[in-house]
């Protein structure tokens, strides 16, 4: 808590010189916060609430911050930290538009952003301004997509070969890092998700360990017939449990193509002996990595293509991540309807590499569409944009995610009844808040159609958008 009223202060500062001298007339004395849990540990599903009250006249009276938890009363510094603004005449921090009685909670449990760490590696400070900027939007899981075709920057105590998979020897991290990472994430309200994608992409695995590959020249899926396929899956979730310590772990299992088991004489041997079939063979690898996951305390979560191939198999403790199919097209309503969990993440709204899609679709992207009974309502856990890394690195991340994500932050956490019902509702709002993140040194883009363009010409930051219809008029 001291750590985030330290925080709070930088912000509203923001920089600038604070005159002491003034007196106190018309000043709050202090903000009073009262927490109920003396438990910091953070748990998915923890209560976020929070009721925050400011008084109209200042003179010697608290504000007052009330929360069930440490992690409600971090919302609620973010919150009063927006409400206050630098006066450059008075030169002291004003909060605006008092009184204010705020009574605020999420509406979504999980309200996740996804970074790619394969494609491009990103350094530390990059991954951690990408927290900051997801604490200022009250986003609370970072889903980090660590490994992939590509590479494998990441270090794994059990099998210290897998990060000669990395693109070179300066862009890895080591489990220092990543617990550094975790402890940075929490002290924000923030849970990390750790991602293997298995058994597609997975051919940097190989780089170490070439008898992962079904052969030198068919190098994924990984070896479904080798036994130490398996254990190399279990050596490196026994070293995530010691660092990642959220409720789930991804365990990927999209875009799998068979053909490599089908066509290398030992795996097609080991098919025949088994009487599989390599999509009976990728129902296997799903399984048993979901086992794997499940002895080390983990609860899963795969991407939807496992859904849909092999759902009744799937281990009722899985979170079926949805990403192919549009909101409303019925994935989710099945899964929800079988019992299983879910995550949003459907492409074409909510893909912040996909550069065409505007932040009126990121806004206006509902999870819970076509999804009336009450029961399967609460089985969505929530939803996550998802930045993937192909075209994306330090220099141009921050720019990428914001504002659209922000568009979709308020959709996750603003009750149903509440959310704007036309975009225009938005626009000044989320320009304005973008201008906020500009402040704090975050490089948001200007809230154009897209929300991923540079400024249309010279002008204030809260004029972006007006010079930008014009230019384009």
């Amino acid at each position: 808590m001291k750590g985030g009223f330290l925080r709070l202060l930088d912000l509203v500062e923001a920089g600038h010189a604070i005159d002491a001298s003034k007196n106190n007339v018309g000043l709050l004395k202090g903000l009073h916060i009262v927490i109920s849990s003396p438990d910091d540990t953070l748990q998915y599903g923890i209560d976020e609430s929070y009721d925050l009250y400011i008084p109209s006249n200042g003179d010697s009276v608290y504000a007052h911050l009330k929360a069930q938890t440490v992690y409600g009363a971090l919302h609620g510094l973010q919150t009063f930290s927006q409400l206050c603004r630098f006066n450059f005449i008075t030169k002291t921090i004003e909060l605006q538009r008092a009184p204010w009685s705020i009574a605020d909670e999420p509406r979504f449990s999980y309200r996740g952003l996804l970074i790619d760490t394969s494609r491009h590696y990103l350094p530390l400070p990059t991954i951690k301004k990408v927290i900051d900027a997801m604490a200022y939007t009250k986003l609370n899981v970072l889903h980090w997509h660590i490994v992939d075709t590509q590479s494998f920057p990441l270090e794994i105590p059990s099998y210290p070969k897998l990060w000669n998979g990395a693109y070179s020897g300066a862009e890895r991290y080591t489990m220092a890092d990543a617990a550094g990472i975790v402890d940075y994430a929490r002290r924000r309200g923030i849970n990390i998700l750790a991602e293997i994608d298995i058994p597609g992409h997975a051919l940097s695995w190989g780089i170490g360990y070439p008898q992962l590959w079904p052969s030198p020249s068919c190098q994924q899926p990984l070896d479904v017939s080798n036994e130490f396929t398996f254990q190399v899956i279990d050596g490196i979730l026994s070293d995530f449990s010691k660092v990642f310590n959220f409720k789930f772990v991804h365990l990927g299992g999209d875009e799998v193509n068979g053909s490599c088991w089908e066509t290398t004489p030992h795996i097609k041997d080991w098919l025949h002996k088994h009487q599989m079939n390599a999509s009976e063979a990728y129902e296997y690898f799903v399984l048993r990595a979901q086992e794997i996951a499940l002895s080390h305390g983990y609860e899963i979560v795969n991407w939807e293509e496992t859904f849909r191939n092999f759902g009744s198999k799937l281990s009722p403790k899985t979170v079926v991540h949805n990403w192919l199919d549009r909101v409303g097209g019925g994935l989710v309503q099945k899964a929800v309807a079988q019992g299983l969990r879910c995550i949003v993440s459907n492409q074409e709204n909510w893909y912040l590499d996909h550069l065409d899609a505007t932040w009126t679709q990121f806004h206006m992207n509902e999870p819970l569409t076509n999804i009336t009974n009450p029961d399967h309502q609460k089985l969505v856990l929530g939803g996550e944009v998802c930045i993937w890394g192909e075209t994306i690195d330090a220099s141009d991340i921050e720019q990428t995610i914001w504002p659209r994500a922000a568009a979709a932050a308020e959709r996750m956490w603003t009750p149903l009844d509440q959310l704007a019902r036309h975009p225009r509702e938005v626009r000044g709002r989320l320009s304005r808040f973008r201008c906020l993140l500009n402040q704090r040194g975050v490089a948001a883009a200007p809230l154009s159609w897209l929300g991923r363009d540079v400024p249309a010409g010279p002008g204030s930051c809260y004029n972006q958008l007006y010079n930008y219809i014009v230019q384009k008029k």
